[in-house]
């Protein structure tokens, strides 16, 4: 009796462990970037907000290089979101009091993507908080866009040029 169930549970964790096997064999990163502006009129304290043009995916493409297609895709999140000013050069994020990404696409919804309170920078880099949400119909769409929402802590004296870096995470079901 003993062995059968000893079997039994070794049969079990044989299958735990094949699972997560196949889902590191089908599971890859994206790579997407997009740059906006945070325009040097925008008041200390006020609330603005700037969106990105539409951000082309490639995501069959990118699909096909790694063995699989679009409908076999069953999950995408956003593992890493990281924004560096590019201009001026020498700008920190000190002057930014807070960040909130929202991505969205034409058919479907705006959700939050990443976000970043109480930023005390002394940086031009900063990784931003990602949201656990399932992103697959936003990086299966053709394009998407990203909307920023952000609070200035400091007068701008010019504009700032902001590039976001994004990893995506996809898992691709094998059948």
């Amino acid at each position: 009796m003993k062995a059968k169930k000893f079997i039994a549970v070794a049969i079990f964790g044989l299958i735990a462990i094949s699972c997560n096997v196949i889902d590191d064999l089908l599971t890859f990163t994206i790579d997407d970037e997009t740059s906006f502006t945070i325009d040097s009129a925008f008041p200390v304290g006020a609330l603005f907000e700037v969106v990105t043009p539409e951000i082309t995916t490639n995501s069959s493409k990118e699909f096909e290089n790694n063995n699989t297609k679009t409908d076999l895709v069953k999950d995408v999140k956003l593992t890493a979101l990281k924004l560096t000013i590019t201009e001026p050069t020498d700008k920190t994020f000190r002057f930014l009091k807070s960040i909130h990404l929202y991505i969205s696409t034409d058919a479907n919804d705006e959700i939050e993507l990443a976000y970043l309170d109480d930023i005390n920078s002394t940086s031009n880099t900063i990784n931003l908080i990602c949201i656990s949400q399932k992103l697959d119909k936003y990086i299966k769409a053709p394009s998407y866009k990203i909307r920023a929402k952000a609070v200035i802590k400091e007068s701008l004296t010019q504009d700032i040029t902001v590039k976001s870096d994004m990893k995506f995470q996809v898992t691709a079901d094998p059948f």
